[in-house]
């Protein structure tokens, strides 16, 4: 018997097979007639956020096999569920949270924090593609979660007020744009400045003070050229709450090993520096060692918040 998520991506996929555009301009068709009642799936009741959000995944990472591009990618959802559980437990003594994803994508880490947060959440998310910001848009629709989306390079100014939350998956590389990149303090002397370093301070100057900060970044963070600049710009603009380094089974290739990085904005309630958790994630396939995992960090928020 199939699940719910089976059902919507079985339902997606046969409607968007059928018509003469390409695959993902089809899913946002079938999306379109779904939220105006003309086509709709056949679904167990109730049907959870999540089953929706992971039955449009599934159809969203179909299309992205068949025209395929550099920008586009999605968040596991492996490391998509951890990084909910972790601003989760980060934000569950709020009445409400504000979150901001500078490089939302198709939104799909974004939706699945916003699924597991235990309180009211909106978000603002950016992106400059206009394929996954409509695909991106239709899923927030779809889940009834309230989000403002902004069109545009996320590294120009963002007429956002300050969030409680970042969460994002950063992209990686050099930022093309040397003449924008001036008015950031980690715009290197010399040669092209890294864009994730750029995402980082972006999102800090768009944090709350004592607000967090969540990253997906290179294992190699610290280490690549620039690194000595961004960890002098950290412990001026930031506080690192921990580095999280995520199971090698993840990735394909050792060279795009990822982390997680969490940093917290200072704030005058924070008289002191608190203790940085430095962890390995255990490999998620393994039930125990994860659950253990989950239960240290929870005590770490419980011991250090």
């Amino acid at each position: 018997m199939m699940t719910n998520a089976e059902k919507i991506f079985t339902f997606i996929n046969e409607h968007a097979q059928k018509t003469d555009k390409l695959y993902l301009e089809g899913v946002i068709d079938v999306c379109n007639n779904w939220l105006e009642g003309k086509e709709v799936p056949t679904l167990a009741e109730p049907v959870t956020k999540e089953e929706i959000r992971r039955g449009l995944q599934l159809a969203i990472l179909n299309g992205m096999k068949q025209q395929a591009q550099v920008n586009h990618q999605m968040t596991p959802d492996s490391i998509g569920m951890l990084l909910a559980h972790i601003t989760s437990k980060l934000m569950q003594d709020q009445s409400a949270v504000t979150i901001l994803d500078p490089a939302v994508g198709t939104g799909n880490l974004l939706y699945t924090v916003m699924n597991y947060m235990p309180v009211e959440s909106i978000a603002f998310a950016v992106e400059i593609d206009d394929l996954l910001v409509r695909l991106a848009a239709l899923t927030a629709e779809l889940l009834e979660q309230e989000v403002s989306f902004i069109v545009q390079d996320a590294l120009r100014p963002l007429f956002i007020d300050p969030v409680d939350v970042v969460v994002t998956d950063v992209p990686v590389g050099y930022y093309p744009d040397d003449d924008n990149a001036l008015n950031y303090q980690l715009m290197p002397s010399e040669g092209h400045s890294y864009a994730h370093h750029l995402f980082i301070e972006q999102s800090l100057k768009h944090t709350k003070p004592g607000g967090y900060a969540l990253f997906i970044v290179p294992e190699n963070l610290f280490e690549s050229e620039h690194a000595a600049q961004l960890h002098e710009f950290l412990k001026k603009e930031s506080i690192i709450r921990a580095v999280l380094q995520l199971p090698t089974s993840l990735f394909k290739n050792a060279a795009l090993q990822k982390s997680i990085l969490v940093l917290q904005k200072p704030s005058e309630q924070i008289k002191t520096t608190p203790e940085v958790l430095l962890a390995k994630v255990p490999n998620m396939s393994n039930k125990e060692a994860m659950a253990g995992f989950l239960q240290d960090f929870d005590l770490w928020v419980r011991q250090n918040e």
